[in-house]
């Protein structure tokens, strides 16, 4: 199947692509990395008269820090973002995550901001972003806002963005020092979307306890979420196996997965307290090391 016939537009700048968003409303597509539109045009699931070419605007590819954050521009590719010492350093989540998502030749093209706007429920990016309370900024006629992840993704591939709005760039605080990430996914394939994925971001006292806890999954509901009660039941405890079975089953309680041709609701429910479980202890050092300190 070939797409629906569409015009193309080649943005100059931030300013005329907003501008031409505005004035063709849903009718418009934003096409950066294509790694997701082209198949969707191919199928004809989606039917856009116009393609809004952002390709061209160098000056969102770059990736900065201040005010606490890493700043990544919405055009920076997944693969640059995932080799780059800067968000290595403070954003360790996030290139750990990014080794999970799909394959290297889709992650020379993809970008990081086309991931976040595709807001697939079980995308690595989106997890990991929501995971370390990351914010997108969105710049339409009116200006730019920075908005939290968490209220950026509405639904499966839908978020709050209006049709006249661009997202620009993401905003991720630093993580502390001594942060300590993991993923945990199970796919069919390696590079397939996750049925379920589990990411972590944690923090160790000088006693060896868990200081601070984020845990995000992918793949158990319509948005990924956080597992708030298994962060909570994790933070200022000492590391065992049974705290992490806990948190596994606390995990596995506060998803809502959807029931579809790869895998039933049960099932995913089951993985994710396996994959939280696994999660957590890539994530901290041996429990047999820590219980015996």
């Amino acid at each position: 199947m070939k797409p629906a016939p569409f015009d193309h537009i080649r943005a100059t700048s931030v300013e005329h692509a907003v501008a031409v968003l505005a004035e063709n409303g849903d009718s418009a597509r934003v096409l950066a990395g294509g790694q997701s539109l082209v198949p969707l045009l191919a199928t004809r699931r989606i039917q856009p008269a116009l393609l809004v070419d952002i390709n061209g605007l160098a000056d969102l590819a770059y990736i900065r820090t201040g005010d606490g954050h890493v700043e990544i521009g919405a055009l920076t590719r997944n693969r640059v973002v995932e080799t780059s010492p800067v968000v290595a350093n403070a954003a360790p989540l996030i290139v750990e995550a990014l080794h999970h998502s799909g394959h290297v030749t889709i992650r020379n093209r993809s970008t990081i901001g086309g991931s976040a706007s595709y807001a697939h429920p079980a995308g690595e990016n989106p997890a990991a972003l929501l995971t370390l309370g990351a914010s997108v900024v969105l710049t339409g006629p009116a200006g730019r806002r920075i908005l939290p992840v968490a209220e950026f993704f509405r639904g499966p591939h839908r978020t709050c963005a209006a049709p006249d709005e661009l997202l620009t760039a993401v905003r991720v605080p630093v993580s502390p020092p001594g942060t300590r990430v993991a993923v945990a996914e199970l796919a069919r394939r390696h590079g397939d979307f996750a049925l379920v994925a589990v990411l972590a971001a944690l923090r160790l006292d000088g006693a060896g306890r868990i200081a601070a806890a984020s845990i995000g999954i992918g793949g158990a509901g319509p948005t990924p979420v956080r597992a708030a009660g298994a962060e909570r039941l994790l933070v200022g405890e000492a590391p065992s196996a049974e705290l992490l079975r806990a948190a596994g089953a606390a995990a596995a309680a506060e998803v809502d997965p959807p029931a579809d041709v790869h895998a039933p609701a049960a099932y995913r429910r089951r993985v994710t307290d396996v994959m939280t479980q696994r999660c957590l202890t890539r994530a901290l050092p041996p429990v047999e090391r820590i219980s015996a300190a």
